[in-house]
């Protein structure tokens, strides 16, 4: 037995939550026990078998089949191992994982990658808002680790993001990379207003049309090509609209000056 494949048996009638549901958690037991594992379900615990059927999977990982999108936490604090989600799933995927590698291959709700540190989040839908982001109550975002969205991402994509790479290949919504201290933020389509708002260092490519800048932005006067070569390339890896950013030439703006800030704004036409 390599892996876990747990199907889901119906939508729960509450909000779930799976933390402490990970392959490192899971690593050696059996499937009485899997099934008997707790998990947040309103304001009380049940056993897991109460919403999935578990089965030995020959995958290695843990796999889950259903739409999960009631279900939050998938991924918390993940170290290592595989997860794959067949559908939707709910808020606070991947959030603070260390290590390891979360695929859903639907739609992610609000705050995934919150206070990510490393390992690889890959969404093949849309994930909403404050995304790659602070949890409630925190100062620091995204710290490390690989974040990808497929589709659309919601507002404050990135905001706070202190290191690591979050990528949207579709359009985002208000205030990316908002307060960003280090990092790249890359975006494949449309941007919101405000972009780069008070960022104080880090990255903000923009691959597709280039938003409205704000007066508090001014051009740089530095050449950047060596530089922008190696992200270029580093982007290029994940394909897509970011395939070819190397061929293209690009306009950079500084700032943000109003919060005394040395980020840059990238547009690559």
């Amino acid at each position: 037995m390599n892996g876990w494949r747990l199907e889901l048996r119906q939508a729960p009638p509450l909000r779930v939550d799976l933390r402490g549901i990970v392959p490192s958690a899971l690593a050696g037991l059996s499937v009485r026990e899997i099934e008997q594992r707790r998990v947040g379900h309103g304001n009380t615990t049940v056993p897991l078998a109460e919403f999935f059927r578990v089965a030995e999977s020959p995958d290695d990982g843990l796999r889950f089949a259903g739409d999960l999108v009631r279900f939050d936490r998938v991924g918390w604090q993940m170290a290592g191992g595989t997860i794959v989600v067949e559908g939707d799933v709910g808020h606070y995927a991947g959030a603070a994982m260390s290590g390891g590698e979360l695929r859903v291959h639907g739609s992610a709700g609000l705050h995934a990658a919150c206070e990510m540190a490393g390992g690889l989040l890959s969404i093949a839908g849309n994930v909403g808002d404050f995304a790659a982001g602070t949890l409630p109550g925190s100062m620091d975002g995204m710290r490390g680790g690989t974040l990808l969205v497929k589709g659309r991402a919601g507002a404050r994509f990135g905001d706070r993001m202190r290191r690591g790479n979050a990528l949207v290949f579709g359009d985002v919504g208000e205030f990316a990379g908002s307060r960003m201290v280090a990092g790249t933020v890359a975006i494949g389509g449309r941007a919101g207003a405000h972009a780069g708002y008070a960022m104080r260092r880090g990255s903000l490519v923009f691959a597709g049309p280039a938003p409205t800048v704000s007066p508090t932005f001014v051009p740089a006067i530095a050449a950047a090509d060596v530089i922008w070569q190696l992200l270029a390339r580093d982007l290029a890896r994940h394909g897509g609209v970011f395939a070819e950013l190397r061929r293209r030439r690009i306009e950079r703006h500084l700032g943000d000056l109003a919060a005394d800030g040395k980020g840059e704004l990238i547009f690559a036409s």
